[in-house]
């Protein structure tokens, strides 16, 4: 795709079994702390990426790391990947302050997250 368009990949979770020691980690890997530091979710803004520590894989069951493509419309998108052969792992759900967040699976399985800010 060319253009203006804001599509792309500036967020990725990571499920964590040691919220602590993970948070370290990261904070060691990316050179700056936490701007989001709770026992639920940890998240770190670096070089225009957001990375974030989800416990236990959170109540959405993460096992492997979700990478989030930022989209203008996450509803229009979802229809459109879901069209091409995506299937809905997790419908459109509003995660605080206007964020819209779903993921599907592409036709191997790999979950892929869409991410809509208002």
């Amino acid at each position: 795709m060319t253009g203006s368009s804001t599509q792309g990949i500036k967020t990725v979770l990571h499920p964590v079994s040691d919220l602590a020691t993970a948070k370290a980690v990261y904070a060691a890997l990316l050179g700056v702390p936490p701007q989001t530091d709770e026992s639920y979710y940890v998240g770190f803004e670096a070089a225009g990426q957001h990375i974030g520590l989800v416990p236990g894989g959170g109540p959405q069951g993460m096992t492997a790391p979700v990478a989030y493509w930022h989209v203008p419309d996450i509803e229009a998108k979802l229809a459109e990947v879901t069209a091409a052969g995506a299937a809905v792992k997790e419908p459109v759900r509003d995660v605080g302050g206007g964020r819209l967040v779903a993921t599907v699976t592409d036709p191997d399985g790999n979950v892929l997250g869409l991410l809509q800010d208002r």
